[in-house]
């Protein structure tokens, strides 16, 4: 089992016996608040700059937090850029947990999962872009984000693997329908949202829903069939 779909089910079983009320909800701290800030800048940095001008000094000028506070959270603004990518990676996860995790229709289910990972593109286009850019010239940008990639690799070809062992797709190799699938994703979102101004997402959600969909599980596919699936999905 890939390490996204372990971390997927962990982090699902997690939220079902976790019932915390919101009082008693942790407040975040002065220390959360300043990493967080950082975090922030670097996003906002990264919508007019590539990551190849990004330095500490550059970053914490967009701060109002001295260069001292960078080092006390991150040894180099590629770590800083690593940290991003793990959080992206759980927004990823939390967005795709029905069609990986869920029972049902999977068309449903993944047209669901779709639209949660074309919010994400979205907000997050400009920090794709700068990843993906990098990682053509950066050797440790290349290794995270060939890793970062080929874990959503591993979970789509296996739940291709699992819904073909049940006769809901055709018999092919998943692996490499799952590298093009993922590809295309995160190319379309660099392409449709990393820069400014945005495309508008409802035609780029349609887009890859009607690749995905086709491509897995061969369905007709049109708008108002779109909308139809969303109804129905959980």
């Amino acid at each position: 089992m890939s390490s996204v779909f372990s971390d997927a089910m962990s982090a699902s079983k997690a939220a079902s016996r976790m019932r915390v009320p919101l009082s008693a909800a942790p407040k975040v701290t002065k220390s959360e608040r300043t990493r967080a800030a950082i975090l922030d800048a670097a996003l906002e940095f990264l919508w007019t700059r590539p990551f190849r001008e990004m330095t500490v000094n550059a970053l914490m000028a967009e701060t109002q937090l001295s260069r001292s506070a960078f080092y006390q959270y991150f040894q180099d603004v590629h770590e800083l850029m690593e940290s991003l990518l793990g959080a992206l990676k759980d927004d990823i996860l939390t967005a795709a947990r029905p069609w990986f995790l869920g029972v049902g229709d999977p068309v449903a289910l993944l047209t669901s999962s779709l639209g949660g990972l074309v919010r994400i593109g979205y907000d997050k286009g400009p920090f794709v872009r700068a990843v993906a850019d990098a990682a053509t010239t950066d050797t440790r940008m290349e290794r995270a984000w060939n890793m970062f990639l080929g874990e959503f690799d591993d979970a789509v070809a296996d739940r291709i693997q699992a819904d073909q062992a049940q006769d809901l797709i055709a018999p092919f190799d998943p692996r490499p329908v799952a590298i093009s699938l993922n590809r295309l994703d995160a190319y379309t979102f660099v392409d449709a949202f990393g820069q400014r101004p945005r495309r508008q997402p409802e035609p780029v959600r349609l887009a890859v829903t009607r690749i995905w969909i086709s491509t897995l599980y061969g369905s007709e596919w049109s708008e108002n069939e779109s909308s139809d699936l969303e109804r129905k999905a959980p």
